[in-house]
């Protein structure tokens, strides 16, 4: 599912290619019957994270971005940095649930619901790609 979303940056050598690579994992993962989710939680940060820098590296006026790993601030880079435009306020809560499952796995259901509005701006973020 996430590598066909992904599918135009299939084993490229560059940050959106990583993204895409965290993809496979995540669909790969899907399949198994590992019931702890924080690995899976892991390669969906890591997805997201590496399509923000993605975006703000060949969307930004610099090409630059931040060392942070917080989605919520890596997604208010982007809408500063670029064309991008959403209603950020709709994605906040569930990317911070996504970067703090990653690091600390806190809550299995509340990680499926985050992915569920994450997965929206999935789609917005590579449409404005």
């Amino acid at each position: 599912m996430y590598q066909d979303k992904l599918k135009q940056f299939k084993n490229l050598e560059n940050l959106a290619g990583k993204a895409w690579e965290h993809a496979v994992a995540i669909d790969v993962l899907a399949t198994t019957d590992i019931k702890d989710c924080s690995i899976e939680c892991f390669h969906y940060q890591q997805m997201m994270e590496l399509f923000f820098k993605h975006i703000l590296e060949t969307k930004s006026q610099f090409g630059a971005y931040s060392k942070s790993h917080k989605l919520q601030k890596l997604l208010e880079e982007v809408i500063a940095n670029t064309q991008f435009r959403t209603d950020k306020t709709k994605y906040f809560m569930a990317l911070q649930v996504i970067t703090v499952c990653a690091d600390f796995l806190i809550d299995c259901e509340g990680y499926k619901q985050s992915v569920i509005i994450c997965d929206q701006l999935l789609e917005e973020l590579i449409k404005y790609n």
